[in-house]
């Protein structure tokens, strides 16, 4: 392999698992978003579902 494409493998490397490393730091920092707004209401009907339809 030449000098260039040693280069380009290790900046692709260090790209990717920077990132990945990166990703991971900022998971364990902050890990669930407290900014959203509230979900809707749950009713809590089993009995009573959305007719299922194969198409």
């Amino acid at each position: 392999m030449s000098a260039e494409a040693v280069t380009l493998l290790v900046l692709s490397i260090v790209v990717v698992w920077g990132g990945l490393l990166a990703a991971i730091l900022r998971l364990r920092a902050r890990p669930e978003r407290t900014d959203l707004p509230s979900g809707g209401e749950d009713d809590h009907r089993e009995d009573v579902a959305p007719v299922e339809r194969d198409t």
